[in-house]
């Protein structure tokens, strides 16, 4: 049976959609081979460039659609952005990220040839250019990069240390299309054929290999364990935001700052919800005393200005004051206004959305002894941008504020995205979040110590600082993006050869 255009189209779209649950919370990591295989086979069928487009488009919009739909909350609910408008401005937003897949299923029509393992390397090469402009272009969103379906327990998770996120993700797409290639061969040759056997004996290779290589650490502990207080006021975010609540929310972080233990107590993104300069002197003073005759530090997300411009800041009170990092890679929209973009503060209602970047590189923490590289919520998204800490920051921490988008995919999703990282880096990551995940993440992408999310709590932790690079972290992206700019320009130039 034939299916018409409109029949793919939903095809693709629900695989797209079936891919999401290849990501946490669900976690079924092998459906983000089925959601590509799918599509990869749909491709296979395909006549022309412009199908191609019109797959990878509608695959993109289910796999968006389903997978990012928690922004309409913030937009909604904290936004104060009626719910058409609301959802127009989602609906559009995926659309918009949905050019990425379909440019790169658009690639490999344009230039596909020869046995299934070539076209398999045309296809991963492609996706994995099109998900790495997604995160590069107009300051970039690689939410949802389909590596990120793949930390433990896949067998293809320590290929971050090796290739970082992007890298695993052209794995999965390889593999995904090899069992594509199988399944047709399977249907219409039988299993004993070359066109079968080949297509699994690669993908198998690369299971038994990733396997194998998850055994090897690429970083070990480096001196005493550090006690670590990571605080979640779970404040919502209507309520933060409001002046007259102001004195509640400061109470509640004080209350869980003098009944953290820790040697470092930290306070989650913007936990104070007023520039620090707003804030009684008093209190900071209470702050930093509260954490008794031990010596310790706190970190707070806190406001910062200059002049007239204000940061999303940590600083840190108490016994090693002083230091201080401003977020560099701001949220668009959230954080603020791209050109052209002024008529959107007119629909929506968004605190401090018009803040200033910190340097593009910032010197670690320097605390108890330890080299501590912070991050802020979405920056650590950029793989790429973290890895400029290392090897000298022996710990990641990162301060987050997803009460934007309540009780949604964003907070595991979030969570998921810092396995990713701990594994890149061979760092563990610690994590301070206003109502979820507070978690501490180890390099091997574990997670044994979390907090529930949208309770009130502290979790205490103890980790020692790592040392050793893993090859991610000295390369980054280049090599990955060198090899797939290198297939993509192979058939580029064998289609030209061939006329």
């Amino acid at each position: 049976m034939t299916l018409r255009a409109p029949a793919k189209a939903l095809l693709a779209a629900a695989g797209g959609a079936l891919g999401v649950f290849a990501f946490a919370p669900a976690g079924w990591f092998p459906l983000a081979f089925a959601s590509l295989a799918l599509l990869a086979a749909q491709l296979e069928r395909a006549a022309s460039t412009r199908a191609g487009f019109g797959l990878g488009f509608a695959w993109g919009l289910g796999a968006f659609g389903a997978g990012v739909s928690w922004l309409y909350v913030a937009l909604e609910r904290y936004g104060g952005m009626s719910p058409p408008l609301a959802a127009l401005a989602i609906s559009l937003f995926c659309a918009f990220l949905a050019l990425y897949p379909a440019l790169a299923c658009a690639a490999y029509l344009r230039w596909r040839r020869g046995g299934a393992l070539r076209r398999a390397a045309l296809f991963a090469a492609a996706w994995l250019l099109g998900e790495w402009l997604r995160g590069a272009l107009f300051t970039g969103f690689p939410w949802l990069a389909i590596g990120y379906s793949q930390t433990p327990p896949s067998p293809l998770a320590a290929g971050f240390a090796l290739f970082g996120v992007h890298g695993v993700g052209a794995l999965t797409a390889f593999s995904a299309f090899l069992i594509a290639a199988s399944l047709t061969a399977l249907r219409t040759h039988g299993w004993t054929t070359r066109a079968f056997l080949l297509p699994i004996a690669a993908v198998s290779l690369i299971f038994v290999a990733g396997l194998g290589l998850s055994r090897h650490a690429w970083s070990e502990p480096e001196g005493e364990a550090l006690a670590v207080s990571l605080l979640q006021p779970n404040i919502d975010q209507a309520f933060k935001w409001s002046p007259e609540n102001l004195a509640e929310v400061l109470r509640i972080n004080a209350v869980l700052v003098q009944a953290a233990r820790g040697e470092i107590v930290v306070l989650p993104e913007t936990a104070l919800a007023a520039p620090l300069d707003w804030i009684p002197k008093g209190y900071l003073d209470l702050l930093a005393g509260s954490l008794g005759e031990r010596g310790g530090t706190l970190i707070v997300g806190a406001l910062t200005r200059d002049g007239g411009h204000y940061r999303n800041a940590a600083v840190t009170l108490g016994a090693e004051s002083g230091q201080t990092y401003a977020k560099h890679h701001l949220v668009p929209f959230g954080e603020y206004s791209p050109p052209l973009f002024g008529w959107f503060y007119r629909l929506a209602n968004i605190p401090m959305s018009q803040q200033s970047p910190g340097a593009a590189r910032q010197a670690p923490f320097t605390l108890h002894g330890r080299r501590i590289a912070i991050n802020i919520c979405y920056e650590d998204v950029f793989g790429a941008e973290l890895i400029t800490s290392l090897p000298q920051a022996g710990l990641m921490l990162n301060l987050s504020n997803l009460a934007w988008y309540g009780d949604s995919f964003a907070q595991p999703q979030h969570l998921q995205i810092a396995r990713a990282r701990a594994l890149e880096s061979g760092r563990p990551m610690l994590r301070a979040t206003n109502t979820g995940m507070t978690a501490l993440v180890l390099p091997d992408g574990s997670v044994p110590a979390i907090l529930p999310a949208f309770t009130r709590g502290v979790l205490e932790v103890r980790v020692p600082a790592y040392r050793g690079d893993t090859p991610y972290a000295r390369r980054g992206d280049l090599p990955v993006l060198a090899a797939a700019a290198i297939v993509l320009a192979l058939f580029i130039l064998a289609r030209r050869v061939a006329g």
